[in-house]
């Protein structure tokens, strides 16, 4: 049984040797209704994120980020900070940015913050097991896009507004394919499901399903167990 993600105090490397980047743009924090918007620039650094404007200066750690969902010009990130009037959950923070995030600077957040978020904006070109043409379901209808099965993780990309995901193993709880023409993602922080065009081969299910739970377990790919 894949264990339980705890939240992590501890600040993930980025993978890889990849030189940390620093990103900036122009963004409009959403407050609440009965609130004014406020406009500044919103930064991403090695310390952590930052909202400045000519009122209010803000600063988050990375490990003092619960999660974020991000897609390419909209941000939630969500704070241990408590939320007023005595509100439960963690208090999220809405930004509507200027400059839409590169998939890059959206990977390294991730690998940053270390918990399970929500990436909306996935990588391309990277390396893939196999890309799948596939529908995803919504309430709304639903998207057209490429499933891509990747050593790292699952990528959905789309070109409809607000429904790629870019998915680590650490993102993921489990993944279903109850048939060669259907995958369910149960994600920590969202369930999505496909319908695929093309048949998922049951070896390549079996080696993303191996991937997902040699993680969970700290093990490697090799010593992962086949799922039945």
């Amino acid at each position: 049984m894949r264990r339980s993600i705890a939240v992590s105090f501890v600040v993930l490397a980025v993978a890889g040797t990849a030189r940390s980047q620093q990103w900036q743009t122009e963004a409009t924090w959403n407050r609440s209704l009965f609130e004014t918007v406020v406009k500044g620039t919103l930064s991403l650094n090695e310390d952590g994120v930052e909202f400045r404007s000519a009122k209010f200066l803000m600063r988050w750690p990375y490990v003092e980020i619960h999660s974020f969902d991000v897609t390419l010009y909209d941000l939630t990130l969500r704070s241990y900070e408590n939320r007023p009037w005595h509100q439960p959950g963690a208090r999220p923070f809405r930004f509507t940015l200027k400059e839409p995030m590169p998939a890059d600077i959206a990977a390294q957040f991730s690998n940053r913050v270390g918990k399970p978020v929500r990436n909306g904006a996935p990588v391309p070109n990277t390396a893939a097991v196999a890309e799948i043409p596939a529908h995803r379901r919504t309430w709304s209808g639903g998207s057209n896009g490429t499933l891509r099965l990747k050593e790292d993780g699952i990528d959905y990309v789309t070109l409809g507004r607000g429904d790629s995901r870019s998915w680590r193993w650490d993102d993921i709880q489990t993944i279903a394919n109850p048939n060669p023409y259907e995958l369910r993602v149960d994600a920590f922080r969202e369930i999505v499901e496909f319908e695929l065009k093309t048949p998922l081969a049951r070896d390549v299910f079996e080696r993303m399903w191996n991937r997902l739970y040699a993680v969970g377990l700290n093990l490697s790919p090799g010593h992962a167990e086949v799922h039945q």
